[in-house]
């Protein structure tokens, strides 16, 4: 660790405690549990503990159904949600936060995977249909609405059409996706802030569909 690492470290240790209601929320999907570390289904998860960790925020507490935590970005209070409902049932967690803090879906931002792009490329968008995904399904059902901003993170496409489909998104990440992500997960804290300050259209122009280099190994299939 290098000094500034240890000054950071500090000024994280004394920084104030964030107070008063969260002004968004930002949910990364996934399935709760070791068994789920580092697979694709778990996109959402490896980002929003990313982010997590560039404010300063830390998870600890459980609420809504969900491990959180509250933290502070671009002078907003920001509640970190990762729900431990299991994916399908994604939406019990996200709801009950925004119902208890009366937060519109426009204020309600989900990070999760999307198997139609390449690992690690970025699609963000202001609302639309839940895409097949059942995280976002089950979010759109209970909430009523599709007003949701979403950060779409490529996990890549099956092998070859016959490769199972639940296989496929419970596969773990090889080392040198994980790398991919690494750097995706700088290009998603650059693009939260712009979000949090209402500039979602400069997010998407800056950084829709970027290209990561993709790492030479095929693919490990690791299903669990």
């Amino acid at each position: 660790m290098s000094i500034f690492d240890i000054f950071k470290t500090l000024e994280q240790q004394n920084a104030p405690a964030v107070t008063g209601p969260p002004e968004f929320i930002i949910a990364g999907l996934g399935n709760i549990g070791e068994r789920y570390r580092n697979t694709r289904h778990n996109a959402g998860f490896i980002m929003i503990d990313a982010f997590a960790e560039q404010i300063g925020a830390k998870f600890g507490r459980h609420q809504f159904k969900a491990q959180i935590a509250q933290g502070e970005c671009n002078g907003k209070r920001v509640l970190l949600m990762k729900p431990d409902t299991l994916m399908n049932l994604s939406g019990q967690a996200v709801t009950e936060a925004m119902q208890f803090y009366q937060l519109p879906p426009e204020r309600t931002i989900i990070i999760y995977d999307d198997i139609n792009l390449d690992v690690g490329a970025l699609r963000i968008r202001k609302k639309g249909s839940d895409g097949g995904h059942n995280g976002i399904k089950n979010i759109i059902y209970l909430s009523g609405a599709d007003t949701f901003p979403r950060i779409r993170v490529g996990i890549g496409k099956k092998p070859h059409p016959d490769y199972d489909l639940a296989d496929w998104v419970l596969s773990v990440f090889t080392p040198e996706e994980m790398q991919t992500l690494a750097e995706t997960a700088k290009t998603v804290g650059e693009a939260l802030p712009m979000m949090l300050d209402g500039k979602t259209d400069l997010a998407m122009n800056r950084c829709n569909a970027v290209k990561k280099k993709q790492p030479q190994k095929p693919a490990e299939e690791g299903a669990i």
